[in-house]
């Protein structure tokens, strides 16, 4: 562990919670992308393929395959803007919120076991440190 540097130990770190994020989308039946879909619309609510695009970090083209897996599992349904008749809104239907709310259950609680082996006092350091690095990032 001493030869390893902060990034390494950082990075060994976040490749298991990420295989741990996909072993929790396996039930679903979805994609990493699909599920990360799901958590935007979830939090923001209805809103363009262009917004999720952004939220996402992805092409819009990337985004369209996205939500047409979504909408063939019947997770995410597209609305025409009453705002604007070209402009398409995406949305959660009943059974997409409802997924979407059991992923994130299942990942905090994966989450609670994987932080488990730390003392709460270290945790909420970890926490704090996190927090600051990702508004860093921000700016």
């Amino acid at each position: 562990m001493e030869d390893e540097s902060l990034a390494e130990l950082f990075w060994g770190v976040a490749r298991r919670l990420k295989h741990q994020s996909h072993e929790s989308l396996q039930p679903f039946g979805i994609t990493p992308g699909q599920g990360r879909a799901l958590s935007v619309l979830a939090r923001h609510g209805t809103m363009r393929p262009s917004e999720l695009s952004e939220h996402l970090r992805i092409a819009p083209r990337s985004t369209t395959e996205v939500v047409d897996g979504l909408q063939e599992r019947g997770l995410v349904e597209r609305l025409p803007d009453p705002n604007d008749r070209r402009a398409t809104l995406l949305r959660l239907t009943a059974g997409g919120t409802d997924t979407a709310g059991r992923i994130r259950a299942e990942r905090g609680a994966q989450g609670e076991r994987f932080f488990a082996a730390l003392p709460e006092r270290d945790r909420a350091e970890l926490a704090r440190i996190l927090a600051a690095l990702r508004v860093s990032e921000t700016m």
